[in-house]
């Protein structure tokens, strides 16, 4: 990827059906308009190798002008984790991401071109779901136990698109776009222990000796979380620009048909402790489908239209979305072919709507104001509908906010609310069974602040930047959340609760000095006692899940030197001072995040 855009707002209302508090959109490199050569390469702790290269070109010929972009990621690491007693196995990953894009631009008198790209991702980790112990996490420990070994997720994924646009006239301009994604993983991880879930182990020192391995006769059980994702469908856009006296619209619309379907095929295995500190396998296999067998898909018809309404220095943008949902599911009991009698279906069909009003005014050449109400919406999933009851999470957001630019100095002040309604609480964060379910209402309000002035802004030859942002949020439940019987990180609410994982406080600060030669940046950010759980225990009680997670500051130092026009030096440092912190109490138990990380490598472009 080459960049993220933000989307908050009337923009959001181009996607769904997920726009609750906005919408994170993916940009990928764009061909360049010349000749272009470009790759950086990076090595630094646990034998990490990031590589990143691309070269393309915009040809012009008789027959319009062509563009083409051949791109490659690689990127791995060792890990930096130990499997304790297997000092040798790797914890790492690697990711292998290869692209292209073209584009034909005709020699014609209506302005259009036609787009392509393929892309694919291969990826390999061995990654787990388990944490620690409370007392292995307090000691900043990075081990893995033992009954992890095998761990290990292995992914495909290809993406492509095809799109033409074309501008009849200067003031309409009209997208059509077809796609097709497929995602394929195998997350194979431990599951259990002696048939005991792995978020109560945690807390049992008998099950933890179990998971290191020195209870001979243990039986680790292994899960293949296998399934198929697919996602594919057509989409027509187009934008019409146009004056009604002295208001100009621009008026954006669409509509798009889109399936998605997850296929899951699972099985388990177990291993058997020798005592020692080693699991062996136990036969027989696990056969496909014994352990989950469901197919879930869902239609979707799409259409939404947001019109930009300038009058002088005030622009207002009104937008609405809807979409009409046909979901289905087929669920087959446990075992290694699905047989009809066996079966269990349903389908169903509902529609949801997103939609709001934001404004920008601009009092003078250095300060806007902006502001809006808008509602957002997430769905369930089609098994958790049909099954379950599940209704759509809905929320009204309101935002009101300041913008000030001038001589080098910027700040961004805003304030927003947003009132939840029908929570969807996830019970399969960490592989849990249960369905989703929806828990109740949220309130979430706060002030964002983010201030940046460049010290050196009239001095040539050199710059000083620096920054400052932080964000403070109040979370709470309004009504209170029942066990779902799944150790869910919502369980045990009660009304005025805060929501896990949303801390108080977050921060950011760094400075900066650069030259036309060399640079060098320094930045630090905060981040507030969080709790992993709906009950807000400060200790685990019934799961290790439940706790508060500490506040923490993390600096890194970075820096470049320019050799030429073409070659770029880099070097830096992650977590400088080489902080221990637990980073998360999910999917099972406190883990604790990555120490000290340094690297070094090059940009070169031509």
């Amino acid at each position: 990827m080459s960049g993220l855009e933000v989307l908050k707002g009337s923009s959001q209302i181009k996607y769904g059906p997920h726009t609750t508090g906005g919408v994170i959109n993916y940009l990928s490199t764009n061909i360049p308009a010349g000749q272009e050569f470009y790759t950086r390469m990076t090595y630094g702790s646990d034998n990490t190798l990031f590589s990143h290269t691309y070269f393309g070109d915009t040809v012009e010929t008789s027959n319009g002008a062509f563009g083409y972009l051949l791109e490659m990621h690689y990127h791995r690491s060792d890990g930096f984790r130990s499997v304790q007693g297997h000092g040798g196995l790797d914890t790492g990953f690697e990711r292998i991401e290869p692209m292209v894009k073209l584009f034909w631009e005709p020699d014609s008198a209506v302005k259009q071109r036609f787009e392509l790209k393929l892309g694919s991702t291969d990826f390999d980790a061995n990654e787990t779901y388990l944490g620690l112990s409370e007392a292995d996490a307090a000691s900043g420990s990075r081990d893995l136990y033992s009954a992890a070994q095998f761990d290990n997720i292995d992914t495909f994924h290809y993406r492509s698109y095809l799109k033409y646009i074309v501008e009849p006239t200067d003031d309409l301009k009209i997208e059509a776009t077809a796609y097709y994604n497929r995602f394929n993983r195998n997350w194979y991880k431990l599951n259990k222990i002696d048939g005991g879930n792995l978020d109560t182990a945690l807390l049992d020192p008998a099950k933890i000796t179990a998971l290191r391995g020195m209870t001979a006769g243990s039986v680790a059980n292994v899960k293949a979380n296998n399934r198929d994702y697919y996602s594919y469908g057509l989409q027509l856009a187009a934008q019409y620009d146009f004056d009604a006296g002295a208001v100009h619209h621009s008026v954006v619309g669409g509509v798009r048909y889109h399936t998605d379907r997850v296929r899951r095929f699972q099985w388990s295995d177990d291993y058997v402790s020798d005592g020692a500190g080693d699991f062996s396998f136990s036969a027989p296999h696990g056969a496909p489908g014994d352990d989950g067998n469901r197919r879930q898909q869902t239609d979707a018809l799409a259409l939404f239209v947001e019109d930009s309404i300038q009058v002088g220095k005030t622009t207002i943008r009104p937008g609405i979305r809807y979409e009409h949902l046909d979901v289905e599911y087929d669920e087959w009991a446990k075992s290694t072919a699905p047989v009809p009698f066996a079966k269990s279906s349903d389908s169903g069909s509902y529609g949801i709507w997103a939609g709001g009003i934001g404004f920008t005014h601009e009092l003078c050449d250095t300060d806007t104001f902006y502001g809006g109400v808008y509602r957002g919406v997430s769905v369930p999933g089609p098994r958790s509908h049909l099954k379950s009851d599940v209704e759509e999470e809905s929320t009204l957001s309101y935002e009101l906010g300041w913008r000030h630019r001038r001589d080098g100095f910027s700040i961004d002040l805003a304030g927003f609310y947003t009132d939840f309604s029908d929570l969807i609480a996830r019970e399969s964060i960490g592989g849990g069974t249960g369905a989703d379910r929806n828990a109740g209402d949220v309130e979430v309000l706060g002030v964002e602040l983010l201030a940046s002035y460049d010290a050196a802004y009239n001095c040539p030859g050199f710059s000083l930047p620096m920054y400052v942002s932080a964000t403070w949020t109040e979370s709470e439940f309004k009504t209170a959340i029942a066990s779902g019987g799944e150790d869910g990180i919502w369980d045990g609410a009660v009304a005025g609760n805060q929501l896990p994982y949303v801390p108080e406080w977050k921060l950011a600060a760094g400075i900066g000095f650069a030259t036309d030669q060399w640079g060098v940046n320094l930045d630090a950010t905060y981040t507030g006692s969080q709790y992993g759980t709906g009950n807000n225990f400060s200790a685990p009680v019934t799961s290790s899940r439940q706790g508060k997670l500490d506040s923490f500051v993390l600096v890194d130092l970075s820096g470049y030197y320019q050799i030429n026009d073409n070659w770029r030096v880099l070097a830096g440092v992650n977590n400088l001072f080489d902080k221990d912190y637990i980073s998360s109490r999910v999917p099972h138990g406190p883990r604790n995040a990555r120490g000290r990380h340094l690297y070094t490598g090059f940009e070169l472009k031509f």
